[in-house]
């Protein structure tokens, strides 16, 4: 495909509320943002993605805006996102802006407005049903557990909420609403933005089915049906993300990353050359420890073959088509330490073990706040300690079919994403420095070990081994084969291994790991490579326990 600024990216997401206080009201803010972006800039990435910002009631943590136009006070004000938007391009640094954008806030004036009078003009930019019984129309599930309807006042008029009933869908078939959506990023894109994370954007075209009086058989023991056959990428979005992108992203060269799930069938219209966005997320790995399950607190099982064979395959698919963006963590996540190793097993070469087995899959890499200094789940002792509507949302559903409550807090523990929410870890002091006040979530005990602080003077520390990564991707003489070289995974004898080469015009890389905390025999043939990164410090007989090596030659 054509070669495009984006690729030639690493990302570094942050989560405003938990990165950085500056005024001690325990939220982090722009300023602190603003603060630190030396060391941002120190990690070798070239692009920040921030979670949303905008003016919300923070019923889902910012995902529900009330004025897209405006910065939440709790984060600061337009000024300090146009001070940041600046101090950011002079450091060569971009900023990517959350786009949320299939469901606004209640307290949006839309919304409100509609609240007033349903049959005004702005009753057209929901999803409005009303019943002769006045019964919900039918019996569909919202993400967060109950009904996908929400009685307005008295009536018998319903509006739809895919997420919480806090969350109302936007109506996109309204041309109207569209436009007004348009003009808002365009405003964004003038300020000096380069782009958008698209949020939950395969939800935006609705399936009949969904919207008419027509109830399903049920799927569980709350009479419920699951919605996302019938809310995701259904017949018709591609009118309305081709609308977007020719309006927007086309005349401002923006970088998108969608958040939507993609068959391989429709790649080629959402990644392609002329596709909707830049890149979209893949969830397959992300989610292998819940994929399939329909009860609220229960794993999939998934050994090292599964998480083989769903990276292999979306690499694979991807690249027939365009672009990818590898990730371990992001903000609707669990740390991936605890996702991906065994109990006991986090440490510093299986945390580095992770980050090389991703880090240089083919696409733009996103890394999420902490991960790069091995941040890790926090300890959870009850459930009055999460903060995350759809952690507590899951724990009533689960209560209510039965479960016990240690098997429900096992499962938030580990899969909440509370986990990837508490307060970065800046060094040892009170807090880890990152408020003087009471943090809006509590951080994490560890970061008394884990922190910036101690890992800039550790001579073997997390920290300095994804600089080491990032400095071999986007610096060294292989950078054009890790940026734009072809991927192929390698099948090995040891079904312990995890093995794949990248492929360019004048230079072949291999990157080996022994995902397993035993010695193992070598999986690669090294003679006539050269050792490009190693989280040991040498090479012995065998790969030792969660080992990674990249290798490189000229071909």
């Amino acid at each position: 495909m054509e070669r495009k600024w984006w690729q030639d990216t690493v990302v570094y997401q942050i989560y405003p509320k938990s990165f950085m206080d500056t005024n001690g009201d325990g939220i982090g803010d722009l300023r602190g943002i603003i603060g630190r972006l030396d060391y941002i800039k120190s990690l070798g990435v070239n692009v920040i993605w921030l979670s949303p910002i905008n003016r919300s009631p923070m019923r889902d943590n910012g995902y529900d805006i009330s004025d897209y136009y405006q910065v939440d006070p709790s984060f600061g004000t337009n000024k300090d996102l146009e001070e940041l938007i600046r101090e950011a391009n002079q450091r060569g640094l971009k900023v990517l802006l959350d786009l949320v954008v299939n469901h606004v806030s209640v307290e949006h004036k839309w919304f409100q407005e509609m609240l007033k009078n349903p049959d005004s003009p702005y009753g057209d930019y929901f999803i409005i049903r009303e019943t002769e019984d006045g019964k919900e129309p039918n019996n569909f599930r919202s993400y967060f557990g109950g009904s996908v309807w929400e009685r307005i006042g008295d009536s018998n008029r319903f509006y739809f909420h895919a997420f919480a009933k806090e969350q109302p869908d936007l109506n996109w078939e309204n041309p109207k609403l569209r436009q007004e959506i348009y003009d808002m990023m365009t405003y964004w894109q003038e300020k000096g933005i380069a782009g958008f994370r698209v949020d939950a954007i395969g939800n935006i075209k609705k399936s009949e089915t969904i919207l008419s009086n027509c109830r399903m058989p049920a799927d569980a023991e709350d009479g419920l049906c699951d919605i996302h056959a019938y809310v995701i990428n259904q017949p018709g979005i591609g009118e309305f993300l081709g609308e977007m992108r020719d309006q927007v992203f086309k005349r401002f060269d923006s970088m998108t990353v969608a958040e939507i799930v993609v068959p391989e069938k429709d790649l080629e219209a959402y990644i392609g050359d002329n596709g909707y966005f830049s890149m979209v997320f893949d969830f397959s790995y992300a989610d292998i420890d819940t994929n399939g399950i329909t009860r609220p607190c229960d794993f999939a099982k998934w050994n090292l073959e599964d998480l083989k064979r769903c990276i292999f395959t979306s690499q694979e698919n991807y690249q027939k088509y365009g672009w990818a963006a590898p990730y371990l963590e992001n903000h609707d996540q669990p740390r991936s330490l605890d996702k991906y190793l065994e109990d006991g097993e986090i440490n510093y070469y299986s945390t580095t073990m992770l980050g090389t087995l991703y880090f240089f899959l083919r696409g733009t890499p996103y890394l999420y706040q902490g991960q790069e200094l091995g941040m890790s789940n926090y300890p959870f002792a009850d459930i009055s300690e999460f903060k995350d509507i759809d952690a507590l949302n899951k724990y009533e559903k689960a209560k209510e079919m039965g479960d016990s409550e240690e098997k429900i807090l096992d499962f938030l523990r580990r899969r909440s994403r509370d986990n990837a929410r508490t307060p970065m870890q800046w060094s040892k002091a009170p807090n880890a420095g990152f408020s003087k006040g009471t943090p809006w979530l509590a951080v994490n005990p560890n970061y008394s070990q884990v922190n910036v602080e101690s890992e800039e003077t550790e001579e073997q520390s997390v920290l300095h081994f994804y600089r080491d990564m990032i400095r071999l991707r986007r610096t060294s003489e292989y950078r054009d084969t890790l940026v734009y070289g072809r991927f192929e995974g390698i099948r090995t004898e040891n079904t312990e291994d995890f093995v794949y080469r990248r492929t360019g015009e004048e230079r072949e890389v291999i990157v080996a790991i022994n995902y397993s905390k035993e010695p193992r025999s070598w999986c690669v043939e090294r003679e006539g490579y050269e050792v490009l990164l190693n989280n040991y410090d040498r090479l012995e007989e065998q790969m030792q326990p969660y080992q990674a090596v990249v290798l490189g030659k000229k071909v």
